[in-house]
């Protein structure tokens, strides 16, 4: 029995690239996965300003930036598989609207409970902007301009990263901790009204199925086991078997009619181990920040300003190349650029091992920027490498899936570090990072059959 098809389908992710290429959509995409990934670090500097602020616990405060984690992780590939399903506009524009308005609701919270609950809802709508970003940008293009549109979100998402500490830094100093939700809307507001004026007009929405809400607590539960266990490890080795449970929520999900579908658009586009790559090299470079920063607060007793301006080498590195990045990826292909890439990172990371304490901010920062730039020139291809194997009419399950992985990298870096300590866990940092150059060599795109 055939499907029958439409000549104009009603979601944007079910189509082709229009003649006409919109880069107004690629640069909303790229301010979109700006501040969706600077919300992910900024408010981890704000915590001791919000427990004295709202007269809480650190653990309660702690919540302000978990209750955006979980749910974002917990909802990317349910958000994927309903997007598949739905009008990417009019999603976007109720994603980017709810977004700015959970922003505003937790920077007038006069209480924990208020704050914590604002979170939660900025961060499942966190997860349809996650989603739409990559979609945006891969079908707003013609397909042999998709590397270098892909580049520009891949590289904005995790600029916002990086630069998170120093703005929030910044805004703690002078205006405190509530303007930290407060720097998001213009740039939210751009956003809507790119996307309100020039996305073409397709389908509707429709709420979600109720067995969505299974997978995303499966998924959370699996995350959250994983996150918690690493970061208690150092106190108790113990604590490590709180990840036990991760697996089996896993492969129960996998069963499940929401994970089967992105089970079966890995496999058909034999992307797995792409997704794994940008998990792996996401994490080996969230772990590497993450120590670099204490290290240099802590054993140099550089100040604030100091730390932050050496490391902006890893973000200037990243976006300098990152444009490079998405040529080479149209003209000499999206795995070869990808695989250079993630080389590049990985022997900037490397070089980091021994941390010398007689190295100046110069030598660090050198081999921040050598990383920094294999990072942007992996991003783009990456992403453009994916989008394009995915089947027809699964742009957003892909995209997801993509999403779900570098998220992840971003919030288990961290926890792996905690768990090493330093010096070690910058070593396991570039070796992390090493198994992404490994996975993007064994990479194979499989043959398609055109009936």
């Amino acid at each position: 029995m055939g499907t029958q098809q439409t000549p104009s389908s009603p979601t944007l992710t079910n189509s082709q690239s229009e003649p006409v290429d919109r880069w107004s959509l690629v640069v909303a995409a790229g301010l979109l996965s700006f501040v969706a990934m600077l919300d992910m670090n900024v408010v981890n500097l704000a915590l001791t300003d919000i427990s004295a602020g709202l007269h809480v616990s650190a653990g309660v405060a702690q919540w302000a930036a978990l209750g955006y984690q979980l749910p974002l992780v917990a909802l990317l590939l349910p958000a994927g598989r309903w997007l598949d399903q739905v009008g990417t506009r009019s999603a976007l524009l109720l994603a980017v609207s709810c977004f700015a308005a959970s922003s505003a609701l937790a920077a007038l919270a006069p209480w924990a409970s208020w704050l914590i609950a604002a979170r939660l809802l900025q961060g499942a709508f966190g997860a349809v902007l996650f989603v739409l970003m990559p979609v945006l940008a891969a079908t707003s293009v013609r397909p042999e301009l998709r590397g270098r549109a892909m580049s520009v979100p891949a590289t904005l998402g995790p600029l916002g990263a990086v630069t998170g500490p120093v703005l929030g830094g910044l805004l703690l100093d002078h205006l405190g901790w509530r303007a930290i939700f407060l720097i998001k809307l213009p740039v939210c507001l751009a956003a809507a009204l790119i996307v309100r004026r020039h996305a073409p007009r397709r389908g509707g929405l429709r709420p979600p199925d109720r067995s969505s809400l299974g997978d995303a607590a499966l998924i959370g539960a699996a995350v959250a086991s994983v996150l918690l266990s690493l970061t208690l490890a150092p106190e108790a080795p113990q604590w490590l078997l709180l990840a036990l449970p991760a697996a089996p929520l896993v492969l129960l999900w996998l069963r499940r009619p929401g994970g089967r579908p992105v089970a079966e658009v890995l496999r058909a586009a034999g992307t797995a181990g792409v997704n794994a790559s940008v998990l792996a090299l996401a994490a080996g470079f969230a772990a590497c920040h993450y120590l670099l920063a204490q290290h240099l607060r802590g054993p140099r007793g550089e100040s604030a300003t100091a730390t932050a301006l050496t490391m902006l080498a890893f973000p200037l590195g990243m976006v300098l190349a990152g444009r490079v990045g998405g040529r080479l990826a149209d003209r000499w292909g999206a795995r070869p650029t990808a695989l250079t890439g993630a080389a590049v990172t990985t022997l900037g990371l490397a070089l980091l091992v021994p941390l010398d304490s007689d190295w100046s901010a110069f030598d660090i920062a050198g081999r921040l920027a050598l990383a920094g730039a294999g990072m942007g020139l992996n991003g783009g291809p990456t992403q453009a490498l994916v989008m394009s194997a995915s089947p027809p009419g699964k742009l957003a399950t892909a995209g997801s899936a993509v999403q779900l992985a570098r998220s992840l990298g971003f919030a288990l870096g961290p926890a792996l570090a905690t768990a090493a300590g330093a010096p070690e866990g910058i070593a396991l940092a570039a070796l992390v990072a090493a198994t992404a150059v490994a996975l993007l060599a064994l990479h194979r795109r499989p043959a398609r059959n055109h009936a």
